[in-house]
C-alpha cells in the first residue's frame, strides 16, 4: 500500500512538473520570439531570422547546457553587435549576401567558442570587469535605443555614428509620420501598461497580435507605416558559411564570442538556486558553440543566454530545459503557420519592443554604486560608453577590453604599502591612521606591509613608497612583513636585494617575515636568505617586534 502511495505521488509529481514546464515554456515563447524578431532588425536581418535564432541554438543547448533554465537565443547587445559586423561585410544591403554572411559570423562565433573550449578559456567570462562591461551595456544601449527611434517616427537617416544619427534625427523630427506616431504610442502604452500591473507578462506577443490586428485591419501599410512584408513559409534553407567573408569578420566575431560568453555565464549564474547544478563553463563553451554552429547552416545569427528571458522562465515555474524545448517548437510552429500573417508587423511595434526591453541596459544606479564605492572604475565605466558611442559598438569592445586591462594594470602597479602599528593593550597589529591615533609605535623600528603579487610592474612603484617611509621615520630596523605577499617576482625579488644593500650603506637593518612557502623559496634561490641569516627572517611581525625589543641597545649602538 505504502509503495503504491509513493509510486503514485511521484507519478502526480512528474505530471505537475511537466504542466510547469510546459506553460512555462509557452508564456517564454510569448516573450522570446516577439524579441528575438525585434533583435533580427536591430541587426538589419529580417525577422525571420529572429525566428531561426530561437529554434536551433535554443534546442542544442537545452541538451548540452549546464544550466537547468537558462534561455538561449539572440539578445540586444549581440544583435546590435551582429549588425555592426555584418553591414561591413555586405555595405549594400543584399537579402542573399546578408544570410550568408549571418551564417558566416554565426559559424565563426560558433568555431570561436569550441576553440576557447579546447584550450580552456572558460575563465574569460571574468575577463572584462563589472564596472567596464556596465560601462560597454550602457553604451550599447544608447545606440540600439538611437538607431529604433527613426522606425518610432517613420523617418529616415544616413547612419553616421552616434552623435550626428541624434542631430539628424532632430532634424527630421518635423517630418515624422503621424499614423506611425499613433502605433509606436499604442505599442509602448500596451508594453508599460502590461509590464507594471503583471510581472513577465507576455505584452510582446500581445502588442504583436495588436499591431498585425490593426495593420490588416486598417490598411496601416496603404497608410505609409512601413511593414516587415513577406516572410518565407517553412524552415529556411541550408546556408553554409562564405569562407572569402572569414578574415574580414573574424575580429568582430572574436568580440561578440566574447560577449556571448560573457551575457552566458552572467545569466546563468543569475539564476541558479540551491540543489540545481553549478554552472560549468567549459561546459557552456561547448553548449553555445555548437548552439551556434548549428544555427549558423540555417541561418541564424550569433546566440547566447538571455538574462530577462531567463527571468520569464524561473518567474512562471519553469524547472528544467524542457521549457527551452516547448518555446523552441512554438518557434517552429510560428514559421511553418504564421509566417504570412507577421508579414503585417509594423517595424515601429518592433522598435518599441527593442526599446523597451534594451532601455534596461543603461543602469544609472548601477553607475552611482560604483562610484560610490570606487570613483576610479566610475572613470573607466564612463570610458567604456563613449568609447561605444565615439567608435561604434565592435571597437567598443575593444575599447571595453583595453579599459579593463588598463584599469587591472592600474591596480596592480600601485599596491597599498601600510605602514604597521600595535592597538594598545593587545597584540593587533594594523594600518596607521588617522582613524586610531593611539596605536603604538616602536621608536627605531618600522613595519611596512606590500599588498598582493610583487613584479616587474609595481616593482618600482614598492620600492619608492618603502624608501619615502624610511626618509620620514628613519628607522634602525625595517621589517617588511610579507604575509599579505602570495608571490614575489624575479625583478621585485632583486629590488628588494637592492634595499637591503642600500639600508646597510646607511647603517639600518632589513628583515623579513611571514613569508608563505613559495615566497620564501624564491627568497633562497637568490640567496638573500643567507645574507639575512636566521635572526632577520621570522616567521610572523609580532615575532620581530619582540626580537627588536630584545636587542634594541644593541641595534641602536651598532647604528
Amino acid at each position: 500500500m505504502k509503495l503504491h502511495l509513493k509510486a503514485s505521488n511521484t507519478a502526480h509529481s512528474d505530471k505537475a512538473s511537466l504542466r510547469l514546464n510546459v506553460v512555462s515554456g509557452l508564456t517564454a515563447a510569448a516573450v522570446v520570439l516577439p524579441k528575438a524578431m525585434a533583435y533580427a532588425t536591430v541587426a538589419g536581418l529580417p525577422v525571420a531570422v529572429g525566428l531561426y535564432t530561437a529554434l536551433v541554438p535554443m534546442l542544442i543547448y537545452a541538451f548540452l547546457g549546464s544550466s537547468r533554465v537558462l534561455s538561449v537565443s539572440t539578445t540586444a547587445t549581440l544583435g546590435i553587435l551582429a549588425g555592426a559586423q555584418i553591414g561591413l561585410a555586405v555595405p549594400d544591403g543584399d537579402p542573399g549576401k546578408l544570410i550568408t554572411a549571418t551564417a558566416t559570423l554565426t559559424a565563426l562565433v560558433g568555431a570561436m567558442l569550441l576553440l576557447a573550449r579546447l584550450i580552456r578559456l572558460g575563465f574569460l567570462a571574468n575577463f572584462i570587469s563589472s564596472p567596464v562591461l556596465s560601462g560597454f551595456k550602457a553604451g550599447v544601449g544608447l545606440v540600439i535605443v538611437l538607431d529604433q527611434v527613426p522606425k518610432l517616427l517613420g523617418i529616415h537617416i544616413a547612419k553616421q555614428g552616434f552623435f550626428l544619427d541624434l542631430l539628424n534625427i532632430v532634424h527630421h523630427v518635423p517630418g515624422s509620420s503621424l499614423i506611425t506616431l499613433v502605433v509606436t504610442a499604442a505599442a509602448f502604452l500596451i508594453l508599460i501598461a502590461m509590464g507594471r500591473l503583471w510581472s513577465h507578462s507576455p505584452a510582446p506577443l500581445v502588442v504583436v497580435a495588436g499591431s498585425i490586428a490593426a495593420s490588416w485591419y486598417f490598411g496601416l501599410q496603404a497608410l505609409g507605416v512601413s511593414t516587415v512584408g513577406l516572410i518565407p513559409e517553412g524552415l529556411p534553407p541550408f546556408t553554409l558559411p562564405d569562407l572569402t567573408l572569414v578574415e574580414q569578420m573574424a575580429p568582430g566575431a572574436l568580440g561578440i564570442a566574447l560577449m556571448s560568453f560573457t551575457e552566458t555565464i552572467a545569466a546563468g549564474r543569475a539564476f541558479v538556486r540551491p540543489g540545481d547544478p553549478p554552472i560549468n563553463a567549459n561546459r557552456e563553451l561547448i553548449a553555445t558553440g555548437l548552439g551556434n554552429l548549428g544555427g549558423a547552416l540555417l541561418g541564424a545569427m550569433p546566440a547566447g543566454g538571455g538574462t530577462s528571458q531567463t527571468a520569464v522562465v524561473r518567474a512562471t515555474g519553469g524547472q528544467s530545459q524542457l521549457v527551452s524545448i516547448v518555446t523552441a517548437g512554438m518557434a517552429f510552429a510560428t514559421m511553418l503557420l504564421l509566417s504570412g500573417i507577421l508579414g503585417y508587423l509594423p517595424h515601429a511595434t518592433l522598435a518599441a519592443i527593442v526599446i523597451y526591453y534594451s532601455v534596461g541596459l543603461i543602469q544609472p544606479r548601477e553607475f552611482l554604486a560604483i562610484r560610490k564605492v570606487r570613483p576610479m572604475e566610475f572613470h573607466w565605466a564612463l570610458v567604456a560608453t563613449l568609447g561605444v558611442l565615439l567608435f561604434g559598438t565592435l571597437q567598443g569592445i575593444t575599447v571595453a577590453i583595453v579599459v579593463s586591462l588598463v584599469s587591472l594594470a592600474y591596480q596592480t602597479a600601485r599596491p597599498h604599502v601600510y605602514v604597521l602599528g600595535r592597538k594598545r593593550g593587545t597584540d593587533v597589529l594594523r594600518p596607521l591612521s588617522d582613524e586610531h591615533p593611539d596605536d603604538e609605535t616602536f621608536p627605531g623600528l618600522l613595519i611596512v606591509r606590500p599588498e598582493g603579487r610583487l613584479f616587474f610592474l609595481n616593482a618600482d612603484y614598492v620600492r619608492e613608497q618603502v624608501i619615502a617611509l624610511e626618509a620620514q621615520y628613519h628607522p634602525h630596523v625595517v621589517v617588511w612583513d610579507m604575509s599579505a605577499v602570495p608571490d614575489i617576482e624575479y625583478s621585485a625579488l632583486q629590488a628588494l636585494i637592492e634595499g637591503e644593500k642600500n639600508l646597510g650603506e646607511l647603517g639600518a637593518s632589513l628583515w623579513l617575515a611571514g613569508l608563505n612557502p613559495g615566497v620564501l623559496e624564491m627568497v633562497r634561490r637568490a640567496g638573500l636568505d643567507e645574507k639575512l641569516g636566521g635572526e632577520r627572517m621570522l616567521f610572523t611581525a609580532h615575532a620581530a617586534i619582540e626580537r627588536y625589543q630584545a636587542n634594541e641597545p644593541t641595534l641602536i649602538r651598532a647604528t
